[in-house]
This record gives C-alpha cells, sequence and structure tokens, in this order.
C-alpha cells in the first residue's frame, strides 16, 4: 500500500512546486514543528519562518519559507505562501541580504510584540543555515 500524498506549494507568482510522492513533510507550525504523513488529521495552520523539508522516493527538498498558511485534508498538502527559496539555490549572498533585511527590522524601536517574535525567528533560521 501507498504511503505517498500530494504536496502543493503555491505563491504569488506561480505554483511553485507539485510532487505526488511525498511520503512526509515537515512545517514550521505556529505550534511547532509539524511533521505530516499519509493520512495525517485535517488540519490548517500558520508557518512562521523556518525550514519545510520535504522526504519522497523522488528526493528530499528543503525550503526555507518566511510566512504562509498550511491546509491538509484527503491526502491533499497545501501550502500558501509569499516568500520561499529552495535552499541549494539560496546562495551566500541572498542569505546575507535576508539576514540584514531582518536585522533592519529587529532593530526598529516601533515594532510590537508578534511582529518580534517573528523576526526573531527568522533571524535564528537564517543564521543556522550559515
Amino acid at each position: 500500500m501507498s504511503e505517498e500524498f500530494k504536496i502543493e506549494i503555491v505563491n504569488p507568482e506561480k505554483s511553485f512546486l507539485v510532487k505526488e510522492d511525498a511520503s512526509e513533510v515537515v512545517v514550521p507550525a505556529f505550534e511547532g514543528e509539524m511533521g505530516i504523513l499519509k493520512d495525517h488529521i485535517s488540519i490548517i495552520s500558520f508557518l512562521k519562518p523556518g525550514i519545510i523539508k520535504i522526504l519522497s522516493k523522488s528526493g528530499d527538498e528543503n525550503y526555507y519559507v518566511e510566512d504562509g498558511i498550511v491546509e491538509f485534508k484527503n491526502n491533499n498538502l497545501s501550502i500558501l505562501t509569499s516568500s520561499i527559496f529552495n535552499l541549494t539555490d539560496l546562495d551566500k549572498s541572498k542569505q546575507q541580504d535576508l539576514l540584514k533585511l531582518a536585522e533592519e527590522e529587529a532593530s526598529n524601536p516601533e515594532i510590537n510584540d508578534q511582529s518580534k517574535y517573528l523576526v526573531d525567528q527568522k533571524l535564528e533560521v537564517l543564521r543556522s543555515l550559515n
């Protein structure tokens, strides 16, 4: 019996990724890292900055995401995000640019608590990539 399910990642420009053979996906949900396997209960959650890990027969992939919504229903995982990068394509200069923007955002004295939390998450993830 197949233990695979479909994942689709969509960003504003296009359908970013579609895979039919995912065996496990780990997403950085607000509640914490969430592992999703075939026949997982239906969920809807918000994403925080982190790494999406996709394990599949066609190869494992890792993506940096800053925000989004994840929905799993009927063995279809949908991720909607405004900002996603494949870690294999994310060169050092792009990482440094993202890190610099996050540091500038964090240093804003008028930042609210929720935004501060998200920026701190972003900084932690981006620094861990180095």
